[in-house]
């Protein structure tokens, strides 16, 4: 008798009945209210008339991470670009910017100031970095290197901070809603009070380095390359990534290359190590992928590009 998975439950549409209203440029911004739409938030974009940057060189990306948003131009330097932006923050739930803090103050969007102006909205603020740090110059890039995320001369395979960052934005979005549920508390305001949140991309590439931190992903870790069958591997004709790092795993791995691991420990053994090495030579990615399925084992192949 064969059982059947259970269904997948519909995307839950979390902030359904939020509006966000993003003045956000390139791509944390982006990529949180990208996030807030799938939660069935209604999204609006104030951009300057020249566009976003990421419009002129990464149309794709631009279109996916606007789809279903609202996109406005405005001036927000302007007596006419701050009607809009009012008009449409009298209608928002929740503001996200990625500004500089000067630059927020500049354009009248002092926390104290909106606040005042519209108690019941929340401020999700991308920075840089928290607090006075939010001046200084700085990109995923950097984030990065600050955090020992980077290595070599290589660059990162993806935009990571500016990713976990969208994510933690997305997050704020989901608390400031959260908020607005509270209950009534007779305080005279309909709605509770909204909150100022800050999320700095050096703090989420910091967060993304924990495991690092802990000595995890360091070259002594275990998924840091100590552990025989957590690695990256060459074979016939590419490579071979294997994550058989629970004992069951580690014990069908070793079974197929013909090593003999007592325990954890000969995981960790440079013997091992080359066993298991000399093994994925043998094979190629076809042999190693049907390995993989008949074994139960944790692997995926890839070519050397």
């Amino acid at each position: 008798m064969t059982s059947s998975a259970p269904a997948k439950t519909p995307a839950l549409q979390s902030l359904q009945g939020t509006r966000i209203l993003s003045l956000a440029l390139n791509l944390p911004g982006p990529a949180a209210l990208m996030r807030c739409r799938q939660m069935g938030a209604t999204c609006v974009k104030l951009e300057p008339p020249a566009g976003d940057p990421m419009g002129l060189y990464n149309k794709p990306a631009y279109a996916q991470l606007h789809e279903g948003v609202k996109v406005l131009s405005a001036d927000l330097k302007s007596e006419a670009g701050q009607k809009v932006l009012h008009r449409e923050l009298e209608k928002a739930d929740v503001l996200l910017t990625s500004f500089r803090p000067s630059a927020i103050e500049k354009l009248g969007l002092s926390w104290k100031k909106i606040h005042s102006r519209y108690p019941a909205l929340s401020h999700v603020a991308i920075v840089g970095a928290p607090g006075a740090l939010g001046e200084e110059p700085g990109h995923d890039l950097t984030y990065m290197a600050h955090n020992d995320l980077v290595t070599g001369l290589n660059l990162p395979p993806t935009l990571y901070a500016d990713m976990s960052g969208s994510l933690m934005a997305s997050e704020a979005v989901l608390q400031a809603a959260l908020r607005r549920q509270e209950p009534y508390t007779g305080s005279g305001d309909p709605h509770p009070q909204g909150a100022f949140i800050e999320v700095a991309l050096s703090e989420a590439a910091a967060y993304l380095a924990l495991p690092r931190q802990w000595g995890l992903t360091q070259p002594t870790g275990s998924v840091g390359g100590a552990h025989a069958g957590y690695r990256v591997y060459a074979c016939k004709d590419g490579r071979a990534a294997v994550a058989a790092l629970e004992p069951h795993f580690a014990a069908a791995l070793c079974e197929a290359a013909g090593v003999a691991a007592s325990d954890i420990r000969a995981m960790f053994a440079p013997a091992t190590h080359e066993a298991v090495a000399a093994f994925m030579l043998t094979q190629t990615r076809a042999q190693l992928n049907k390995l993989a399925e008949e074994k139960d084992i944790p692997l995926h192949t890839l070519s050397n590009e």
